[in-house]
């Protein structure tokens, strides 16, 4: 068996040359990660991309990725959390690179803990990033598309255990649920003011900007992580910024309020005999026997 075949090389598009030129792309949390990934892909397509993120490293790192590609990109401060200073963020995109026609909610904060040992800040941290972040961030643009009668299209990035649960990353999980549900919402509210609302779940992606302890959890075992997909392989960071700008695309305008899936199948697997159960604490105690 050789599972799914492999996306073409990194450099290659999925779309048209040129199908964003003119537009401007705003990432939350794009100078990490698959946040980074999506960003140069509509980068290379056209599009001028704002950077948005607390942290002067990201957005410079997002900024130098975008470039690196020919695109112009401009990395913008800012706590999603805060209204005030994401509407100044969306001031600064249109003074600098004009109105924003492309929202990718992506910014996310995780982190894996027992829930009962979980504090109450520790749960806001997240869900406000998550959940918060991106309805003050899509309700900021649609404010602004509608007032000047422009289209727009917002993509919020998810996650599969928005369906399954997410032990050990509950604040996480229970967000990535709003997020969906939220996308389904706006998407029927919006469509009317020529707003679309999509959701991407990406499987397994690997890149080394995930927090450490996710990153040990990720390493653990002997078992190359290719062997647990359906697919017979990870995810490519390209593919999914080749998905997320479809989706955004003119070749998609009537596609709204959908979740897509970029796993290989992986979440849908299930057997008659399941793999051992490993409680969730002898999971963090000894990640190594996973």
């Amino acid at each position: 068996m050789t599972g799914l075949p492999k996306p073409p090389a990194l450099g290659a598009t999925a779309l048209p040359a040129g199908t964003y030129a003119g537009q401007v792309v705003l990432v939350t949390g794009g100078g990490t990660g698959l946040g980074k990934a999506m960003a140069v892909e509509f980068a290379r397509l056209g599009a001028s991309v704002a950077i948005a993120s607390r942290r002067e490293e990201h957005r410079a790192s997002g900024v130098a990725a975008i470039e690196a590609v020919g695109g112009r990109g401009l990395g913008v401060e800012v706590d999603v959390r805060e209204p005030e200073q994401v509407a100044a963020a969306f001031d600064l995109v249109e003074s600098e690179l004009g109105p924003i026609d492309v929202l990718i909610n992506n910014a996310a904060g995780n982190f894996q803990v027992p829930a009962e040992e979980l504090s109450i800040n520790g749960w806001r941290a997240v869900t406000g990033i998550v959940l918060d972040g991106t309805f003050i961030c899509s309700t900021e643009l649609a404010r602004r598309a509608k007032a000047a009668g422009r289209p727009a299209s917002i993509l919020n990035i998810g996650a599969t255990y928005s369906w399954t649960g997410g032990p050990g990353t509950s604040p996480s999980a229970a967000a990535k649920a709003g997020v969906t549900n939220l996308t389904q919402s706006l998407a029927v509210e919006w469509a009317p003011f020529g707003i679309r609302v999509n959701c991407l779940a990406p499987g397994t992606f690997p890149h080394d900007d995930h927090p450490t302890a996710l990153l040990a959890l990720r390493n653990a075992g002997s078992i190359d992580p290719a062997e647990r997909i359906p697919a017979g392989r990870v995810g490519e960071l390209h593919e999914l910024g080749w998905a997320a700008t479809f989706m955004c695309s003119p070749y998609a305008t009537y596609l709204s309020g959908h979740t897509l899936v970029l796993d290989g199948a992986n979440w849908l697997r299930r057997g008659l005999r399941m793999p051992l159960f490993v409680p969730l604490h002898e999971q963090i105690a000894h990640p190594e026997t996973l």
